[in-house]
């Protein structure tokens, strides 16, 4: 799949390397560890796996309002399937995914982008906070880049777009889905039950403001999360993530609790599917990963992974993107079933 043209390619890219060369080396002497380790992270896409960031204007969805999105996308042309990866609320594309891009990148032509107000990139003026415009600025997007026929990946809040692009706004362009650790099974006033169950607001647990609060997520999204987790580096990451276009974010979730992907009812796709689930998942429920499974039926295969949470893309990598790899690359066909990964 061809790239889209960059001017001064080689050059531009030589200087963004030594530009980040130089923000590490001054962010490691200011100990800003969350802000040492995204500056690494693009790093590694730019000089290890050859993805470059392309900033892309989107048409309006109502005519005047301005929208653009950051896609990390491979830096040459390859023979390789493209594979699409959509992010959830815990960070943007290369935070995510930051476990799985390595694997990933050997099998496919891996497209990342940041989600509309994800990122210090991807905004927009328009007031639109559904998943049907995440879904049709994504497929804008992938349409801009030339990409025509694709794979779709989401997880969490990613995997609602990924369902609601594979059956309405890029249908005739989705080939096959994954959706991981994603309650779009779930009826919105089931989602609005659940985040009511909870100790606090659902901008406070997926927003946090304070560096308990970004310890509590933590220790929900993941059965085993990190035992050191200092609040000078909690704090770094939330100036780093958490701040800018938080307004905005609060809204998408509020819209996600209202109307889900957007569908009454959910509709079956036609495209084979994936299912990942991890067994100790304190977000979604596991059940609403066999619930997803029964409802799209013999197209589709849930692969559960032992001892992992919400965030099994971090504590699975391996496993989720084998799963990943085997479903795109290895199988024709699937029928019905459920696995349990072992560790």
């Amino acid at each position: 799949m061809k790239p889209p043209p960059h001017p001064h390619g080689g050059a531009s890219t030589l200087f963004a390397l030594l530009s980040l060369s130089l923000l590490l080396l001054r962010l490691l002497l200011r100990l800003r560890l969350a802000a040492f380790r995204d500056a690494a992270l693009s790093l590694n896409l730019l000089a290890r796996l050859r993805l470059r960031p392309v900033l892309l204007r989107l048409p309006p969805p109502d005519g005047a309002a301005a929208t653009t999105l950051r896609v990390w996308c491979p830096s040459t042309p390859s023979t390789k399937p493209p594979l699409l990866l959509l992010h959830g609320f815990g960070g943007d594309a290369k935070w995510t995914w930051a476990r799985n891009l390595p694997r990933l990148c050997r099998h496919f032509h891996v497209y990342a982008p940041d989600l509309v107000f994800f990122g210090a990139h991807s905004r927009s003026s328009s007031p639109l906070r559904s998943v049907p415009f995440q879904a049709r600025c994504a497929a804008d997007a992938m349409r801009l880049l030339g990409v025509r026929r694709y794979d779709v990946a989401g997880i969490s809040y990613g995997g609602f777009v990924a369902y609601r692009m594979a059956a309405a706004e890029a249908r005739d362009a989705v080939g096959r889905v994954v959706v991981m650790t994603s309650g779009v099974a779930a009826a919105p006033g089931e989602m609005r039950e659940m985040a009511a169950r909870e100790d606090r607001t659902v901008e406070e647990a997926l927003l946090p403001k304070t560096a308990e609060g970004l310890r509590f997520l933590v220790r929900r999204s993941m059965h085993r999360p990190p035992p050191w987790m200092p609040d000078f580096v909690l704090d770094d990451f939330i100036q780093l993530m958490c701040v800018d276009q938080r307004k905005e974010r609060a809204e998408l979730l509020q819209e996600l609790l209202k109307n889900g992907a957007g569908f009454d009812p959910l509709p079956v796709l036609t495209q084979e599917t994936l299912i990942i689930w991890g067994d100790k998942d304190q977000v979604f429920p596991v059940d609403l990963g066999h619930r997803l499974h029964r409802h799209l039926g013999e197209k589709s295969r849930l692969e559960i992974v032992k001892d992992a949470g919400h965030a099994l893309q971090l504590e699975g990598a391996d496993r989720v993107s084998k799963f990943i790899k085997s479903f795109l690359l290895d199988e024709r066909r699937i029928g019905p079933g459920v696995s349990v990964a072992q560790k």
